[in-house]
């Protein structure tokens, strides 16, 4: 199986000691982020759906593409004043409207949670996006009732918010901080290869879910990568 090949970059990036001064995170960097995801989902539904077809419905890459080209719409709709968390909470209702399947409401939930703690600023440091990430994988814990370990986008969502978490409380850079939160989800959605799903339609197959990845694990990895990555 291979990852998404940005996150090896993203992760260089942060490893390097001569970083260059961050650009600060406000609407436009959101939307410019959106728009990669995007991008990064159609490149991968194939595969997302080929994931899901073994464990799911089989069409959980189609079903992304579908959510995220409306996602893309919306940005243009919405007046560029929009603050990070309007947006946000706006691409989470729009994604809970048109995917279809479990995934629409999980990462509805999790993009209107982190467009929640995102409040009224009009830019974000990088305390109030690790702040965010946590409140994303918190609040698709609740709506999925799933818990690391479960096979779920969680997998991948937990240990990135966490990673992304500690290393911003340990005085880290935003640029480090995204790619340790990169090498985590990367870790976190290969982990869900041996793991026996303990949610979703995946469950119905007992025992015989282990050895595939999670799509849901896999598809989060990609809007990660895409989202952290600078062009």
């Amino acid at each position: 199986m291979s990852f998404p090949s940005q996150s090896r970059s993203v992760t260089a990036q942060a490893a390097s000691s001569t970083l260059p001064a961050e650009r600060p995170v406000d609407a436009a960097v959101i939307r410019a982020g959106l728009v990669r995801v995007r991008r990064a989902v159609d490149r991968h539904a194939a595969y997302l759906t080929r994931l899901d077809a073994v464990l799911g419905d089989g069409d959980h890459g189609d079903n992304l593409s579908t959510g995220f080209r409306a996602v893309e719409r919306l940005l243009g709709e919405l007046p560029s004043e929009t603050t990070p968390g309007e947006l946000l909470r706006a691409i989470g209702h729009r994604l809970v409207a048109t995917v279809g399947g479990a995934s629409g409401p999980l990462y509805g939930t999790a993009f209107i949670e982190a467009g929640f703690r995102a409040g009224e600023a009009s830019e974000l440091d990088a305390e109030t996006i690790a702040a965010m990430l946590v409140a994303a994988a918190d609040g698709l814990a609740r709506r999925g009732r799933c818990t690391v370990g479960d096979k779920t986008i969680l997998d991948t969502l937990r240990p990135a918010a966490e990673a992304f978490r500690d290393v911003v409380v340990g005085g880290g850079s935003r640029t480090a901080a995204a790619g340790a939160a990169i090498s985590a989800a990367r870790a976190g959605a290969r982990a869900t290869r041996p793991l026996v799903a303990r949610r979703g339609l995946a469950l119905r197959l007992g025992e015989r879910s282990a050895g595939q990845l999670d799509p849901g694990a896999v598809s989060c990895l990609v809007i990660l990568v895409a989202m952290t990555r600078d062009d």
